[in-house]
């Protein structure tokens, strides 16, 4: 068993300070799936943290929680600052 260098507490503080910021989601739908959209962090709460695509026709689920980053199912990345 490989032992992971981060905890809980790192990934929710890592999560907050991208708060209501524009980050790259992608999630890992098992047998080499992945999905990968622009999202703005909506919400930052104990136990999830939500996202608002900005695709409209996305209809995937829009809350995470921390563990499914640290087991690697989500992956977020915060974007570059974007002109609009």
């Amino acid at each position: 068993m490989i032992k992971t260098s981060t905890s809980i507490s790192s990934v929710k503080q890592a999560v907050r300070e991208c708060s209501n910021c524009d980050i790259m989601v992608k999630l890992n739908l098992g047998r080499n799936k992945f999905v990968t959209f622009p999202a703005t962090l909506s919400g930052v709460y104990p136990s999830i943290f939500t996202v608002e695509p900005r695709d409209k026709n996305f209809l995937g689920k829009t809350a995470y929680s921390y563990s499914e980053i640290l087991c690697g199912r989500v992956e977020i990345e915060k974007c570059a600052v974007s002109s609009k």
